[in-house]
């Protein structure tokens, strides 16, 4: 594969960056750093390594006439124009199921210390607060109602985690899940209106945009909390301050944002809100069983075999 150029849309990783050269002529974000250089190879670009955040627009794969497949190491590819791709034939892949523990480890993690206060009693601790005052009583989670917005691989691993809990789970999700055992809400402000915590996990793209707005928030109620594991442009980010400034909404933990890594000073500057950069695949292991995954995606296609796991709309291709 030494001789088949690939240009990638992200800096690879560490876990990544030696696998591809050892295979491929890579260009690193040619396209954005030398245009010059990159008209003279997109000729004979045949692949493309991307992650969930990169963007991949039709007009780019219109500019790569030899391109076969997208390979995005991460779970979320709705960043990547997989109608165009599929249009020119070219395969786009992912990385799923590698990093569901994970990600519902730390949807676990965000709902504790959004509900038990750990930022602040954190904050209180170093700053020297404890010996002046006591820090208020947070609220108890084991028990609690659990609302599940996406009952995909992911979810189903939160739901499994909040059941050690003793959480009462219902989910919704644009299918019900006849092989799960939890309660489907009939509408996400129903679903909201009856949760404790409303966690959000499903895919983003336009589908999704704004799903959950000011509606879902005001049904979420004042002491409600919103835990967003999913990706930022699934939250109406501007509702979402309104609430929590208005003392509308009991708090927020999120780990995706609309346009990261840029986080709005409003939000950053709320009491109650537990904020992490976008972490969810983020242990040494995972991420290496992702780049793993992603590397033996484009391994197995130019090598004649059908890649292990492409995006579902490419599914019925192999």
């Amino acid at each position: 594969m030494a001789a088949i150029d690939l240009l990638t849309l992200m800096k690879p990783p560490p876990m990544l960056a030696p696998q591809l050269e050892a295979a491929f002529r890579v260009h690193v974000r040619l396209h954005e750093t030398d245009p010059e250089a990159f008209a003279r190879i997109a000729p004979e670009v045949r692949a493309i390594a991307a992650s969930g955040e990169s963007v991949l627009a039709a007009a780019l794969i219109e500019r790569l006439p030899a391109l076969e497949i997208v390979s995005v190491m991460g779970v979320g590819y709705d960043g990547i124009a997989v109608a165009a791709a599929k249009a020119r034939g070219v395969i786009v892949t992912h990385t799923p199921d590698v990093l569901n523990d994970d990600v519902a480890d730390l949807a676990i993690a965000l709902m504790l210390a959004a509900a038990r206060q750990i930022a602040a009693a954190d904050r209180h601790v170093r700053t020297g607060q404890w010996p002046r005052a006591p820090m208020p009583l947070a609220r108890k989670m084991s028990g609690a109602r659990l609302g599940l917005v996406g009952m995909g691989r992911i979810g189903q691993a939160i739901a499994q985690r909040a059941t050690a809990f003793g959480m009462s789970i219902a989910y919704f999700a644009r299918h019900r899940r006849p092989e799960v055992n939890y309660r489907f809400a009939e509408s996400l402000v129903a679903l909201a209106a009856e949760s404790d915590f409303l966690v959000v996990i499903t895919p983003g793209g336009a589908a999704t945009r704004g799903l959950i707005d000011a509606a879902v928030l005001a049904a979420l109620g004042p002491t409600g909390i919103l835990v967003n594991v999913a990706r930022g442009s699934v939250v109406d980010e501007p509702a979402l301050i309104e609430a929590l400034e208005s003392g509308a909404r009991g708090g927020a933990a999120l780990d995706v944002f609309a346009t990261e890594p840029n986080v709005p000073e409003r939000l950053r500057a709320l009491p109650q809100v537990v904020l992490t950069p976008h972490i969810g695949s983020a242990t040494t292991e995972t991420r290496q069983a992702m780049a793993d995954l992603a590397f033996a995606n484009l391994s197995e296609h130019f090598a004649g075999r059908a890649p292990l796991t492409p995006v579902p709309e490419c599914q019925e291709a192999q």
